[in-house]
């Protein structure tokens, strides 16, 4: 490798970094705004949903009408449905759990989404599944019990809501993989953008939950759901940058890092702080994922 090929890979390496550090801050930010937004202004999740990726639709649009109309041909629009109804459902359980359960036991329990990732790809991909991914799941599961501690007295079903959204994230993630067999990366990305504010839509009219007494000034609850609609935009164009700066496996310990973040804005926002629990199963859930991660390192493609 050259001095000026390195030089590159180096700048590139940390403003991948820096983008996943930027966009593991901007969902920190989109969880305690949602978890506000539930909790201190009533506003119901279905509608939080909804008003969440339609602002971040606006705001990104510019960047469909650059890509045209030629970015949405395909020939699997029932599966691009499936997929995007399966992110859909996880967005609404996840922000009912925000609402309901405190935010660092809602972000370690969502981690375990790379577990969820193992099954599936075993029965729906046909994956092979190895005594190494096995334990690592079953190491990763164990972290995760050891946060929802149902042998305590603080133990409510709610907390089994982060864990269900995970499930359906894992599910929308293998889906995703299934079809990069046969439709480009833009227009699966595309298609997650234009299909779940309408599903939101629909899933909000469905609820029959009309618009309701706010706990709060009209201007206040605007103001948080452009909040939220906004660093959510944020989040994702800078998530999608950073992976086109560096490899998927490099930037997994930076991505992990939001669990930290949400944790210490949930303590200044709320004085939410986790018990003792929370620690011992966060160190085995994050280590099981990174142990699972650095595995596979060798089977990712390698960066031009």
């Amino acid at each position: 490798m050259s001095q000026i090929t390195s030089v590159k890979t180096t700048r590139s390496s940390v403003l991948g970094a820096s983008l996943m550090l930027a966009a593991c801050v901007a969902y920190a930010g989109v969880n305690v705004a949602t978890q506000w937004a539930g909790t201190k202004t009533g506003i119901p999740s279905v509608m939080i949903a909804f008003w969440q990726y339609i602002i971040a639709l606006i705001l990104t649009l510019p960047f469909v009408f650059r890509l045209g109309l030629q970015a949405l041909r395909t020939n699997h629009l029932m599966l691009h449905i499936m997929r995007v109804a399966l992110a859909a459902a996880g967005v609404q359980v996840w922000i009912y759990a925000l609402t309901h359960v405190p935010i660092w036991q809602v972000i370690a329990l969502a981690m375990t989404s790379p577990f969820f990732v193992i099954l599936f790809a075993r029965f729906f991909l046909k994956e092979v599944v190895t005594p190494a991914r096995l334990i690592t799941a079953i190491v990763g599961f164990s972290g995760a019990v050891i946060i929802l501690a149902p042998w305590s007295d603080t133990y409510t079903a709610y907390a089994l809501l982060p864990v269900l959204a995970a499930a359906l994230w894992a599910g929308y993630s293998v889906m995703t993989k299934y079809l990069t067999r046969f439709e480009r990366s833009v227009s699966i990305s595309i298609y997650m953008l234009v299909l779940l504010s309408p599903i939101n839509a629909g899933l909000w009219v469905a609820s029959g939950i009309g618009m309701p007494e706010m706990a709060a000034p009209a201007m206040e609850v605007w103001f948080i759901l452009i909040l939220i609609g906004t660093l959510t935009a944020i989040a994702q164009y800078c998530q999608i940058a950073a992976y086109s700066e560096a490899d998927a496996v490099f930037l997994q310990p930076f991505d992990d890092l939001k669990l930290p973040i949400n944790v210490i804005l949930g303590w200044i926002v709320f004085a939410a702080v986790p018990d003792n629990n929370f620690w011992f199963g966060a160190a085995l859930i994050v280590g099981a994922s990174l142990y699972l991660v650095r595995r596979d390192a060798g089977k990712l493609p390698a960066r031009a």
